[in-house]
């Protein structure tokens, strides 16, 4: 089924994720009519999922939700519609009838994010129901654990045609981030190196760090900052670790 191209550019740095989750949408989109066209994204938090979410919405002109701890089985439901731009209809029955007609008829995909919360309440079943009746690719989003929480419901578990685990970023995705991010001053490959491997791979810690470096490469009038400049500025990079107890001494 043909998808509608927008005309909004993607603000998203193409990293090896973002990648990832455009192989997995695109074998939803063009699998044959006789298979599912559910895909899970997964992995651990920071690693760039919801980036990559964003980045689907623009290249492929897809629904996209964000599920909240408190959502029921209704919320999905009115959060779905909200996104269509369709107001919702009066019972659940007819919110779900709205939904799967709209898929039906735009042939847009239909992403949802922080799938955990829905897993963790119990409200699978609604995907399901979506995805049957709308007949639509439906990627769900969530943290690494997911495939094995989706095995309580073995119908939607069964529908799931591609399965992607998010990785932690590389030193090249870590230099698109650079690149992306940092306007004002140049990083130099041996601090980002040296950032990369702080952060561990996690695509929300570098981004911090760059952010931490340009501020305070600009703070001391640096149009270029190497790992040299920074370790004689006396600055600590961000790495998430939880402060020591009773505070450093």
């Amino acid at each position: 089924m043909s998808q509608n191209t927008p005309a909004v550019k993607s603000s998203v740095a193409h990293l090896n994720n973002v990648v990832l989750a455009a192989v997995c949408m695109e074998s939803l989109i063009n699998a044959a009519s006789n298979l599912p066209r559910i895909g899970v994204l997964y992995g651990k938090a920071g690693l760039g999922k919801s980036s990559a979410a964003c980045y689907l919405v623009n290249r492929y002109n897809a629904y996209r939700i964000e599920c909240k701890s408190v959502w029921n089985r209704k919320t999905v439901l009115v959060e779905i519609l909200k996104r269509m731009g369709i107001t919702p209809g009066k019972t659940m029955p007819d919110m779900l009838d709205q939904i799967c007609s709209q898929l039906m008829v735009s042939g847009r995909p239909l992403i949802i994010d922080e799938m955990d919360h829905l897993v963790d309440k119990g409200a699978v079943e609604i995907i399901r129901d979506i995805h049957d009746g709308g007949q639509a690719a439906v990627l769900l989003i969530g943290e690494e654990d997911i495939p094995h929480k989706l095995e309580r419901w073995e119908r939607v578990h069964s529908r799931v045609l591609d399965w992607k685990a998010v990785q932690p970023l590389d030193l090249d995705d870590a230099q698109l981030l650079a690149d992306h991010y940092t306007r004002k001053v140049t990083i130099q490959p041996d601090l980002i190196i040296h950032i990369h491997k702080l952060s561990e791979g996690s695509a929300r810690r570098i981004v911090v760090n760059l952010a931490l470096v340009e501020e305070i490469a600009m703070r001391l009038n640096l149009h270029s900052i190497d790992l040299a400049a920074w370790n004689g500025a006396g600055q600590q990079l961000y790495t998430g670790k939880s402060p020591v107890r009773g505070g450093r001494k």
